[in-house]
């Protein structure tokens, strides 16, 4: 009976050496998640990323795969709701994932992370830009392959004083995590470098609304010379498109939650003269042309927003578990912060917080029907 005791615990610490700090065995496919919106009004900002990721893996499949083992995706659609988030990264546990790659929203990733943390799994998002959510401590595993908003504020509010030369600004939000902190950090900008620049009105909007009349007529009233916009397109076309429907043409400019074709289709002709701070323009960057070519080969047009941010993030991910020879989270986070990977958005690594160094935004604007790199 002694000798079954034992041999029945060694094959148990066997079994327990081959399960990394992640709960996932070191043999067998390497489960990551993908997790963002894939459907509703918001898929077309989720679904960009689960295609790179799926580019990724089958191009990293078809070349041995990672640590001689094939990546398996585990894609699932919150749709940008906290809500659904939070049962999305319980499944991603319960699939035993070693990364997530995701989510897109700040709101949706924020509820997600408090599950991450505790499991100790790493999560790359390519486009959730809310600061704190690497600046507060509270989510040491997250990383992001997007600056903040903190810096798309600053030249948002260094381009209307400086560029558009105005005085008198409108700021409106949609009230949630993303577009209400967009807003903020906007405004703190103007507030403490431009004392000759005066906030008119700062307000939320109600998401969802079909009419904003009341808010577009404060704006005509307030005598603002530019409305700055935190929050995402849909809320966006229906307010330029009152704004111009009501005579009131000045600049509009908002975030990388509007730099979308979406927005123009919807605003029309409204979305002329539109400017949007996004991801710097990576024409040019080899890798981002093989990533383009292989998406137009396998979807039949065009990446979408944020596609060169996830496929960065796929990247990323398969670098450090290759660099760490493992699918521990300690080892990972390691190789995140201190390998350096070559991507469609250059050469990167991520500091202590899971920011990535290098990365930055440009200001874009809407012409002729497209948006143009200023």
């Amino acid at each position: 009976m002694r000798n079954k005791i034992v041999v029945v615990f060694l094959a148990f610490a066997l079994v327990a050496s081959l399960v990394g700090a992640s709960g996932q065995s070191e043999s067998g496919p390497i489960k990551i998640g993908v997790a963002g919106a894939h459907s509703g009004d918001l898929a077309s900002y989720g679904l960009p990323t689960a295609n790179a990721a799926q580019l990724v893996a089958e191009k990293v499949n078809a070349e041995g795969g990672i640590l001689g083992r094939q990546i398996q995706l585990v894609v699932e659609d919150d749709q940008c709701d906290p809500g659904i988030a939070t049962n999305i990264a319980a499944k991603m546990v319960g699939e035993k994932v070693v990364a997530v790659i995701g989510h897109i929203c700040s709101g949706a990733t924020r509820s997600a992370l408090s599950i991450y943390t505790g499991e100790n799994i790493v999560a790359i998002s390519p486009s959730a830009t809310t600061p704190e959510l690497t600046q507060s401590g509270e989510f040491p595993l997250f990383f992001r392959t997007i600056a903040p908003d903190d810096a798309q504020g600053q030249i948002q509010a260094k381009f209307v004083v400086e560029t558009l030369g105005v005085k008198r600004v409108a700021i409106l939000h949609d009230n949630g995590d993303y577009g209400q902190g967009l807003a903020e950090f906007a405004q703190a900008a103007i507030e403490a470098g431009y004392p000759d620049v005066k906030v008119v009105l700062m307000e939320g909007v109600t998401v969802g609304a079909v009419d904003y009349s009341a808010i577009v007529n404060r704006v005509g009233s307030s005598g603002a010379e530019v409305v700055i916009f935190g929050g995402y397109h849909p809320e966006a076309s229906k307010l330029v498109g009152q704004m111009r429907t009501q005579g009131i043409n000045i600049p509009f400019i908002s975030g990388d939650g509007i730099k979308d074709e979406s927005f123009i289709d919807v605003a029309g002709k409204a979305s002329e003269g539109v400017y949007a701070t996004g991801p710097m323009d990576t024409t040019g960057n080899p890798i981002a042309e093989e990533a383009r070519k292989a998406h137009l080969a396998k979807y039949g047009e065009e990446p979408g927003p944020f596609f060169m941010n996830g496929y960065t993030a796929a990247l990323a991910i398969v670098n450090a578990i290759e660099a760490a020879g493992s699918t521990d989270t300690d080892a990972i986070v390691k190789a995140l912060r201190s390998k350096y990977v070559e991507t469609p958005m250059g050469s990167i690594r991520f500091d202590d917080a899971g920011d990535a160094i290098g990365v930055g935004f440009a200001i874009y604007q809407v012409q002729n029907g497209v948006y143009v790199e200023l």
